[in-house]
Parts: structure tokens; sequence; C-alpha cells
């Protein structure tokens, strides 16, 4: 009986080194990328021979995705556990949103869409995407309040813009809020500088209102943002070496269990030889 445990957890460690292995993270993230191609040859107008390629081709990928979804669940040390990992959960919804079949006219739309999802997949196959998105959204609370003081340092100068220019443009600074577009197309440095020409010559000084918002918007919110970003990836990659030493350290007290098995099944080989 524990010749057959062993054997047990041996395999199923071959499988998940198998499973985290370069060689089938590399196939996974191909067959993403042969999905994501396949997706674009189907938005033109093809031959009926190449359409009927490409569906052959999108039904083995659908069953490729859905072979490796079932094996990943079955090698993962805690199966009651797989989908409360968001990445799992998404990967797993996908891969069963693209099991519509595309023959019923009323869900054609949707299984469609599911499978353009599919090269998101690619996101969370590959972990320096995946560290980047998870940076990413744990920053969104921090950048919330550098967004909040960005909107009210816009709405400030929006007001001011009305009651200044409105006179001299109308289209452009008639109310807050198409003051407020025009200074988000003055943020973004499109063609900023004719807007900044026609206030001028009715207030020549009107440079100090532009070049004052361009300062704090492009340039102290923008490095605000990026530094909130930074800081939330340097905690993100602290707590990565973390799990990596913790996931060493489970993986050390595999072997080691394994280990002690094995020499609890060579002591009671030994002693019933000597008994014998």
């Amino acid at each position: 009986m524990s010749t057959e445990l062993t054997r047990s957890l041996s395999t199923l460690e071959q499988l998940r080194r198998i499973e985290s292995s370069k060689l089938f993270q590399g196939a996974v993230i191909a067959i993403i990328i042969l999905s994501a191609l396949t997706i674009g040859a189907n938005t033109y107008t093809l031959p009926p021979l190449f359409s009927d390629t490409l569906a052959v081709l999108d039904s083995a990928i659908t069953v490729f995705f859905l072979v490796e979804i079932l094996f990943r669940l079955g090698v993962h040390p805690d199966k009651k556990r797989f989908l409360l990992d968001g990445w799992n959960l998404f990967d797993t919804l996908v891969v069963i949103g693209s099991l519509i079949p595309m023959d019923n006219a009323e869900v054609v739309l949707l299984g469609r869409l599911l499978r353009v999802f599919r090269v998101l997949r690619l996101v969370s196959v590959v972990p320096e995407l995946r560290f980047l998105i998870n940076s990413l959204i744990k920053a969104i609370p921090r950048m919330g309040y550098i967004a909040l003081l960005m909107f009210i340092i816009f709405y400030i100068y929006a007001a001011m813009g009305s009651m200044f220019f409105s006179s001299v443009d109308e289209t452009l600074w008639g109310d807050v809020a198409i003051s407020m577009l025009t200074l988000f197309r003055v943020a973004t440095f499109e063609d900023w500088t004719d807007v900044m020409y026609a206030t001028m010559e009715s207030y020549p000084l009107s440079w100090l209102y532009y070049l004052s918002f361009i300062f704090l918007t492009a340039f102290v919110f923008l490095n605000m943002m990026i530094g909130a970003i930074l800081e939330v990836m340097s905690e993100e990659q602290n707590a990565k070496q973390a799990e990596e030493a913790h996931g060493e350290r489970e993986r050390m007290t595999r072997q080691l269990t394994e280990i002690q098995t094995e020499l609890a099944e060579l002591t009671r080989l030994v002693q019933s030889r000597n008994k014998g």
C-alpha cells in the first residue's frame, strides 16, 4: 500500500513538473497565438475551404484548452481552492464559454466574443504579464485618489477657462463641461497651441494658464501615477519572492515525506526478510 502511495505521489510530482515546465507553457502560448490568428482570419471574407479549415482548427483549439484546464486542475495541490485563484477562474470561464456551439444563431455573437477573450489567456499564462496586471489592479485604489485630485484641478481650470475665454470661443469654452473637454485636449497635446494662441489674442498672459495646467497634469500627476504603480510593483515583487520561498519549502517538505515513506518501506522489507 505504501509503495502504491509513493508511486502515486511520484507520478503526481512529475505531472506538476510538466505543468510548470517551459515546454508546456510554450505550447500553451503557441496555441493561444494560433487562436488569436484564427479569430483574426475569421474577420475576413474567405473561400469556403478556408472557412471550413478554420472551423475545424477552432474546434481543435477548444478541445486543447479544455484538456489543458482539466490537466491543471488534476495536478493542482488543492483542487478545492483551484477556482479561488482569480486567473484560474478566468481561464475556466473562458474555456467553458468557448464550448458554446457556433451554429446556434442566438448565441453566435456571445460565442465569438468569448473566443476573442481567449487571447487574454496569454496574460494568465505569461508570469511577467500576470505580474504587471496584478500590480496595476492593486494600484487602482491609490491611483483613484490621484485621479480625484486631478479631476479637482481640471474642474477649477475649466471653470476659470469658461469665465475668461467663453467670449473668445464659445465652442471650446462655452461651459464647464466643454471646457473640461478642451483641457483634456490640451493635456494630451492635441493641437493645444492653436487653442492657446486664440486666447492670447485677447488675453496675452493666458499662456500662464496653459503652462501651469500642463505642468500639473502632464508632469506632476503623471509622475505621481507612475510612482504609485512602481511602489505597488515593488511590494508585489517582494510578495512574489516570499511566495516562491514558501513554495520551495513545501516542495522540499513533500520530497522529505516521500523519502521518509520510502525509508519506512525499505525498513519494513528488511525486517520482514530478517524474520524470514
